[in-house]
C-alpha cells in the first residue's frame, strides 16, 4: 500500500506533496527526449504536478512508449490528478499484462475511486483480487477492504443534521491548508502552503515553498489575512498541539533531508522532544488524557507497527515522552494511519486510514476506547469522507463543531479541481451528538422508515460456528463468548480443515472459500448492519432483530435447540460489548430487542452426513460447515415505550476561576427514587472539564455519592458555565453537573 500521500501528512517526506511546485512549460517546441528529461528532474525535486505536465507533452510526441505511459501515470496520481492517472494505469495495464508494472492494475482502481467511478473500481478490484494468488497478502487484503469501501459509498446516506462549510479566503488560499486545530486562545490554528500571487491571482509556482503555522481569529467576519504563529523560515513547520495546562507546545518540524521530527516550545525555548527516536519520520502530534495520564498521540513510521504511517502512544512531560509505543489493538493496518485527534467526549479517536474500508483516499475513522483497546474503526461516512482525501479530523464538543481537511471537487485550485487540500468545518443542528461517527438525522417517518429499509436492505445476515461452538457437550442454552470470539477461534482452525482433507485440493479450495466469501463476509455485514442499527436506535426507534438457528445433524433436535440458544447468546453478548457497549442502554431500555427461533436436526439440510466416524464429511466438510450458522432475518419496527424523566441539573458557582488553573469541584448526587441508581456513562461539554472515575457500584434508593468534576481552566476569557453529562439506567436518565463562575485572564 502507498504511503502517505500528501505534504500535509509528512510534510515532503513521501509520495504525493501538496506542493505541486509547477515548473512552467516552455512555449518553443522541444522534442520527447527533452521533456522526458525535464520531467523526470521535476520528479527528483518533488514537482509532481510539473512533472506531469512535462510528461504528457512528451506523450503527445510518442504516445506509445510504455515506460513514458508509466512515468505520467505516477506523476498524475501523485498530484492528484485522477482521472488521468486512471487512464494512463489502465493503457499501462493493457499493454504490459502485470509483467514490468505489476502493480498498474491495482494503481488503476485505487484512481478510479478516487475518482467516483465505483462500478469501473468494482471490476479492477475483482480483477485484482483474482490475479493475487496469496489470499492472506496486503494486497488482497486491500482489494477486500476497497470492494466493501465501494459498497458503503454506494449505499452511503448522507446525515441532514451536519452542515459542512468549505471555510473562504483569506483562511484557505489556492495552495494547501490543512490540519485546522482550536487553541488555548481559542483562535484557529492550522498549517499552509501557500505561496505569492500574480496579479490574475494564480499561484506564482517557486521551489521555496516552506509549510508554516498560521493563526486566524475564525469565526471572526473579519477579513484581515491570517498571520504566521510560528516562524521557522528554513524549514517545513506544521501541525500545532498543546499539553493540557495550555503551557507547551508541540508542532512538527521537517529538516532538509532529515526525517520530521516532534518539537516542544515554551516561553520562546524550543526542543526537540525527548524520548522518540528521531531516525524515523515523527508527525502530527495530539495531546489527550488517556487513563488519566496526559498521552501524546501522533503518527510515525517507526519500525514495530503494522506498516507504512501508524499510530503510536506514549506518556507526556513537559518537553519528555516515554512508554513509547503503537496505540492499542484495533486502529493501524498495513497501509497508512494518521492525523489522529482524541475525542475526550466520547473516549474515541478520530483518525485517517487509507486501507481500511472507504471511499477513496484516506477517509476518516472513528474508533472507541473500550478500556484494552480500540474498537474496530467505523467509516465516519458523509458528509465527512468523499470520493477525494479527507484528513486530519478534529471535534469539539464545547461549541458543537469540528474540522477536516480534504481535497474534494470545490476546494480551491488552479492546478486541477483536487490538487490541493483545504480546510473544511462542520457543525452540528440542534443537540450535540452522542457520536461523531453517526449525527442524529431529524426524526421524520420518511427517515426512519429509509433506515429501516436501509437495515432490511443487508439481511440476511449469516453467522457461522465450527461443530458444537461454543461451550461443546453442554447443554445450557447461553454462553459467556461474544461471537466475535467464536469468530476468531473459528478462523483459527483453519489449518485442521485443511489436515482433514488430506492431499484434496479441491476440498482444501472448497473450504478457503468458504472462510472467505462466507465466514469472513457474514462478520464484516454484521459490522456494517451494527453500524445502521445504532443510527436508526439513536434517532428514537424501536427495533425488533428475528434471529433463527441452524444446527449439522450429528446431535438430536433438542441439543441442536439448545446449542442454537447458544450461538444466539454469543450473537447478543457482541451486540451488547461492541463499539464499547454502546448497544447495551438500547438492550437494557428493550429499544432493542431479539425474538430466537431455534431450529432443530429437522431442519437441517438433506444430503448432510450425520455419522460421527465420517468427520470430513460431517464436520469438517463445505456441506456441514454451511448449516452450523445463525441468521438475522427480519428487522421489526416496535412500539416504544413510555419516556422517563429527562434531566437533573446540578449547578455550582465557582469563584477566582483563572485561565490554566485546576479545580476540583465535588458534587453531590443524591438518590430520590424507589430503586438503586447506576450512573452508566458520562459526557463532558468539552475537554476541559473532567470526571476521572464514575461509581461503580448502584446508588442505593435514598442513598447518595460523591463524584468530582475537574476543570483545566483551558478556555476564553469572560463568563463560563460549562459541565459534565452523566447517563444512568433510571429516574432521572441524565444529570448535568454544571460548573459556572467567570474565567479571569492568566497570571504566570
Amino acid at each position: 500500500m502507498r504511503r502517505s500521500d500528501d505534504l500535509s501528512l509528512s510534510l515532503a517526506r513521501y509520495a504525493v506533496i501538496v506542493l505541486c511546485l509547477c515548473a512552467t512549460i516552455t512555449s518553443h517546441a522541444q522534442n520527447a527526449a527533452q521533456f522526458t528529461l525535464w520531467g523526470d528532474n521535476a520528479t527528483r525535486a518533488g514537482d509532481h504536478y510539473g512533472a506531469s505536465r512535462f510528461y504528457g507533452e512528451a506523450l503527445q510526441q510518442e504516445s506509445g512508449r510504455l515506460e513514458l505511459q508509466w512515468k505520467f501515470a505516477e506523476a498524475c496520481r501523485l498530484c492528484n490528478r485522477y482521472p488521468e492517472a486512471a487512464e494512463a494505469y489502465d493503457k499501462v495495464q493493457r499493454k504490459d499484462l502485470g509483467r514490468a508494472h505489476p502493480t498498474a492494475l491495482r494503481w488503476l482502481g485505487e484512481m478510479q475511486l478516487c475518482a467516483g467511478r465505483y462500478e469501473e473500481a468494482r471490476k479492477t478490484w475483482q480483477k485484482v483480487k483474482q490475479k493475487e494468488k496469496d489470499k492472506s497478502s496486503v494486497v488482497a487484503q486491500r482489494a477486500d477492504n476497497a470492494l466493501k469501501g465501494i459498497e458503503l459509498a454506494l449505499g452511503s446516506i448522507e446525515a441532514d443534521s451536519v452542515d459542512v462549510e468549505h471555510l473562504p479566503e483569506p483562511v484557505n488560499s489556492y495552495d494547501s491548508e490543512f490540519g485546522a486545530r482550536v487553541g488555548p486562545d481559542s483562535s484557529l490554528y492550522f498549517s499552509s502552503l501557500r505561496g505569492e500571487l500574480k496579479e490574475d491571482g494564480e499561484v506564482v509556482d517557486t521551489m521555496t515553498y516552506r509549510a508554516r503555522i498560521l493563526l486566524s481569529r475564525y469565526p471572526s467576519p473579519s477579513t484581515v489575512p491570517p498571520h504566521e504563529a510560528l516562524a521557522r523560515p528554513n524549514a517545513h513547520v506544521a501541525n500545532c498541539a498543546w499539553s493540557l495546562d495550555g503551557r507547551w507546545q508541540y508542532f512538527t518540524l521537517c529538516p532538509d533531508g532529515r526525517p520530521c521530527r516532534i518539537m516542544a516550545q515554551r516561553d520562546e525555548v524550543t526542543v526537540p522532544l525527548k524520548g522518540l527516536d528521531t531516525s524515523f519520520t515523527n508527525t502530527q502530534p495530539m495531546v489527550t488524557r488517556m487513563d488519566g495520564h496526559e498521552v501524546l498521540l501522533f503518527t510515525t513510521d517507526h519500525s514495530g507497527g503494522k506498516g507504512g504511517l501508524d499510530i503510536w502512544q506514549a506518556r507526556l512531560y513537559g518537553d519528555a515522552a516515554s512508554q513509547v509505543e503503537p496505540i492499542s489493538t484495533g486502529v493501524n493496518t498495513p497501509g497508512n494511519e494518521c492525523t489522529p485527534f482524541h475525542d475526550a467526549s466520547g473516549s474515541r479517536l478520530l483518525f485517517s486510514s487509507d486501507f481500511l474500508p472507504g471511499f477513496g483516499g484516506y477517509d476518516l475513522f472513528s474508533s472507541v476506547d473500550v478500556g484494552e483497546g480500540m474498537a474496530t474503526p467505523v467509516n465516519m461516512g458523509a458528509p465527512f469522507n468523499s470520493a477525494a482525501n479527507d484528513l486530519y479530523p478534529a471535534y469539539y464538543s464545547d461549541q458543537a463543531r469540528g474540522f477536516f481537511t480534504s481535497n474534494r471537487i470545490g476546494s480551491l485550485a488552479h492546478k486541477g479541481e483536487t490538487c490541493c487540500n483545504d480546510i473544511y468545518s462542520w457543525t452540528v443542528k440542534g443537540a450535540i451528538p452522542t457520536r461523531v461517527t453517526s449525527p442524529a438525522l431529524k426524526d421524520t417517518a420518511t427517515l426512519a422508515q429509509r433506515r429501516i429499509t436501509s437495515l432490511r436492505e443487508k439481511l440476511p445476515i449469516r453467522l457461522y460456528f465450527h461443530n458444537d461452538e461454543p461451550d461443546p457437550r453442554t447443554k445450557d442454552t447461553l454462553t459467556r463468548y461474544t461471537y466475535e470470539q467464536t469468530y476468531h477461534a473459528y478462523k483459527a482452525l483453519v489449518p485442521a480443515y485443511h489436515k482433514a482433507w488430506g492431499a484434496n485440493t479441491e476440498g482444501i479450495t472448497a473450504i478457503d472459500a468458504f472462510f472467505q466469501d462466507r465466514v469472513d463476509h457474514g462478520f464484516d455485514q454484521l459490522n456494517q448492519f451494527i453500524e445502521l442499527l445504532e443510527q436508526a436506535l439513536s434517532e428514537g426507534q424501536h427495533i425488533a432483530l428475528q434471529v433463527r438457528g441452524f444446527a449439522s445433524p450429528l446431535a438430536k433436535s433438542d441439543y441442536n435447540a439448545n446449542l442454537s440458544l447458544r450461538r444466539i447468546s454469543s450473537l447478543m453478548n457482541y451486540l451488547r460489548t461492541v463499539q464499547g457497549g454502546r448497544l447495551t442502554p438500547y438492550l437494557e431500555s428493550k429499544a432493542l430487542t431479539i425474538i430466537k427461533s431455534p431450529f432443530g436436526e429437522d431442519q437441517s439440510a438433506s444430503g448432510i452426513s450425520d455419522q460421527l466416524e465420517d468427520l470430513q464429511g460431517s464436520v469438517y466438510s463445505v456441506g456441514a460447515s454451511m448449516e452450523r450458522r445463525i441468521e438475522i432475518e427480519q428487522v421489526l419496527e416496535t412500539v416504544a415505550r413510555t419516556s422517563r424523566t429527562e434531566q437533573l441539573i446540578l449547578e455550582q458557582s465557582i469563584d477566582n476561576l483563572r485561565q490554566l488553573q485546576h479545580k476540583q469541584i465535588p458534587f453531590v448526587i443524591k438518590n430520590t427514587g424507589p430503586r438503586p441508581l447506576r450512573l452508566l456513562s458520562m459526557r463532558p461539554d468539552c475537554d476541559c472539564t473532567l470526571i476521572q472515575e464514575l461509581p461503580k457500584d448502584p446508588i442505593p434508593a435514598g442513598g447518595e455519592t460523591k463524584v468530582i468534576v475537574e476543570f483545566n481552566g483551558r478556555g476564553p476569557e469572560g463568563p463560563l458555565s460549562k459541565g459534565v453529562t452523566i447517563t444512568t439506567d433510571g429516574e432521572p436518565h441524565e444529570i448535568r453537573l454544571v460548573i459556572s463562575g467567570f474565567l479571569k485572564p492568566f497570571e504566570p
